[in-house]
């Protein structure tokens, strides 16, 4: 019987929020794409962030990982911002890793993927930005939280769902 995917709680989001090793499957020397400015984010944000993708060797001056795999032991989370068709396969491999933290970033939605997680004891965050929640949240983030609190739409505690 398969585990219904349902919305990540505030108390999940924090248990990857406070994961300091942080790979980013996605990177794109593209300044207009997502995974370009959330490693810079994430960099000034105090966390030790490891490019992945497949054909850059070097990335904002850090050593680019070709895939999940070659990533070092001590990397405990994962945010995707791929393409949906990319997601499954990184997400197995992530498991394989033994990487407990995985993040769907908003574009990155797979729901075959999300499950396989689940089933695999991931604390996998979904339908969310992760910048809405890595402190200090600033700029357009900072408001799209506030909308989300006033509208009802912010994740609640665990114990509250």
């Amino acid at each position: 019987m398969k585990t219904k995917v349902k919305k990540a709680s505030l108390d999940s989001i924090n248990d990857f929020i406070n994961q300091k090793h942080v790979a980013l499957a996605g990177v794109s020397l593209n300044k207009m794409k997502f995974g370009n400015s959330l490693f810079k984010e994430l960099k000034k944000k105090d966390y030790t962030v490891y490019p992945v993708h497949p054909t850059l060797g070097i990335f904002e001056g850090e050593k680019c990982f070709p895939d999940v795999n070659s990533l070092p032991d001590e990397v405990t989370a994962l945010i995707i911002c791929t393409k949906p068709e990319n997601v499954l396969g990184i997400v197995k491999a992530a498991v394989d890793k033994n990487i407990k933290h995985i993040w769907l970033q908003q574009g990155a939605q797979h729901d075959e993927a999300q499950q396989f997680a689940i089933d695999n004891g991931v604390n996998i965050i979904h339908r969310e930005c992760v910048m809405m929640f890595a402190n200090p949240v600033a700029s357009v983030h900072k408001f799209h939280r506030a909308l989300k609190k006033l509208f009802g739409g912010y994740p609640k505690q665990a114990s509250s769902n």
